[in-house]
């Protein structure tokens, strides 16, 4: 028995590792293969392709550009704030404490995921409009409308974000090993400073990787912000409904708006390559 046949026999099974299949891949898989990549890849090309390069940067000093970027940019960290402060807790109770229904209320966290973002703009409507179930009480006893504002902006990013933190942090909690909380509320630390002192040290790289995702899917977000925000230059206006609204009247300038978010796309998946791309 040679020695790789001695070590697999002392622990119980071949070694872990990555498996390569030999040989060339059969056509009837390559070819759709390749039609998929072709697909996902050829819009992103052609957007290259067609892109005003030399006008671009007159297209993206303008006044109207700015102010679409500068309130996608502070609407989007502000959402992801709100997702941090109330999605971590949210992720530690689903991972960390058993309670009936537990199952219902993850699922009900995760369905922004597949929801139309319009029907969650109306969802939202019914829920915080001025006369909402909630939005009604905010008027009258705090004179705060949510709706057509920058703060509703906010609100309808943070709806759509937050389940990607959720989901990111609540899968680093179960992966973290529970005994050193544990450990720590039997040297007399309360659960939330076990929490604060040894949990959220040892998951900080996936709030960090949960924050990233949902200030990407923010920055991004467009039916859930037209629908309970509006579109307001200057006030509700972000990005993705500034490349709506010159795809109808400046194409050029449209193109230039959508390069933009294509690259904070890829700086998201170049910050994030370690958790979600693997070497070859």
């Amino acid at each position: 028995m040679d020695k790789a046949g001695a070590a697999d026999t002392l622990t119980g099974g071949p070694r872990r590792g990555r498996v390569r299949v030999r040989g060339g891949a059969p056509l009837p898989l390559l070819v759709p293969a390749l039609i998929g990549l072709a697909f996902l890849v050829l819009p992103l090309v052609a957007l290259l392709i067609r892109a005003p390069w030399r006008s671009m940067p007159d297209l993206l000093t303008s006044s109207e550009v700015w102010q679409a970027l500068q309130l996608s940019l502070l609407c989007a960290t502000a959402a992801t704030a709100v997702s941090l402060v109330i999605g971590v807790p949210l992720a530690w109770l689903l991972a960390r404490v058993e309670f009936p229904g537990r199952g219902l209320v993850r699922a009900l966290v995760t369905l922004p995921l597949v929801l139309p973002p319009v029907v969650g703009g109306v969802a939202l409507l019914m829920a915080l409009g001025r006369n909402g179930v909630v939005g009604r009480w905010l008027d009258d006893w705090f004179g705060v409308t949510l709706p057509f504002t920058t703060a509703g902006v906010v609100v309808a990013e943070a709806f759509v974000a937050m389940p990607f933190l959720v989901i990111s942090v609540e899968g680093t909690l179960r992966a973290a090993d529970p005994r050193y909380e544990e450990a720590a509320t039997t040297l007399g630390a309360s659960r939330f400073t076990a929490f604060r002192r040894v949990t959220l040290p040892l998951i900080a790289p996936g709030i960090a990787a949960g924050a990233v995702l949902a200030w990407a899917r923010a920055l991004g977000e467009f039916g859930a912000t037209i629908t309970f925000a509006g579109n307001f230059p200057g006030r509700t206006q972000t990005m993705p409904l500034a490349v709506y609204l010159a795809l109808q009247n400046d194409p050029e300038a449209a193109i230039a708006l959508s390069l933009v978010l294509l690259a904070v796309s890829i700086a998201v998946l170049a910050g994030l390559r370690d958790r979600w791309m693997t070497a070859s």
